[in-house]
């Protein structure tokens, strides 16, 4: 692929209230970490370039709201979607409870529907001392599920570039093969399956 090709990536961050989706990306694109953060209503678009197997990469991260009475809203913005970072905060459980439905509502909602939809897992604020969810457990749901588990600290900065990376090369070698696909089906001049047309 030519380096100096620009691919455009959609991925999006989903998880239950207040698990830190927003300090992640933050984290993320800005570099920055702020202890107050308002809810996120809706959804709010952030977008970073970065060069990955010598492809320029520019990602654009929806931070979607986590409040229940949004959920059919942030559904729709999963619609043409490259990936997706699956957060929960491992001092909350319910948080960790709810990823089953939250990946439930993402593959239903990406078209076509495929199991090869990248996805990575955060389980975020290991830097607090009161945590509920073990990172056995949360190991085993990811390898039951075959995605990618980073423990991540938004605030204390670890971890959180490898994970976002991840995604996106996950991302891209989604986009490659899905583009080789396209072409090498648009390439066939006479389908096998049709008889040829005789004259006279």
């Amino acid at each position: 692929m030519n380096p100096r090709k620009k691919v455009d990536l959609k991925l999006i961050i989903i998880g239950a209230l207040g698990v830190g989706k927003t300090s992640l990306l933050h984290r993320y694109v800005h570099k920055t970490f702020y202890e107050d953060y308002q809810t996120t209503l809706g959804a709010s678009i952030l977008s970073k370039i970065i060069v990955l197997d010598d492809t320029t990469l520019k990602l654009q991260i929806w931070d979607t709201g986590g409040q229940e009475r949004f959920r059919s809203m942030v559904s729709t913005f999963y619609k043409g979607s490259d990936g997706c970072v699956l957060a929960f905060d491992v001092t909350d459980l319910e948080s960790f409870e709810a990823l089953e439905t939250w990946r439930g509502d993402v593959l239903a909602k990406t078209i076509p529907m495929e199991q090869s939809y990248p996805m990575v897992v955060l389980g975020n604020k290991i830097d607090l001392a009161e945590r509920q969810v073990p990172q056995e457990v949360a190991q085993g749901w990811c390898k039951e599920k075959d995605i990618p588990y980073f423990e991540v600290s938004a605030k204390n900065d670890i971890n959180v570039v490898q994970a976002f990376e991840m995604l996106a090369s996950r991302a891209l070698s989604r986009y490659r093969s899905i583009l080789e696909s396209y072409l090498t089906d648009s390439i066939k001049l006479s389908p096998e399956d049709q008889p040829k047309s005789r004259c006279c």
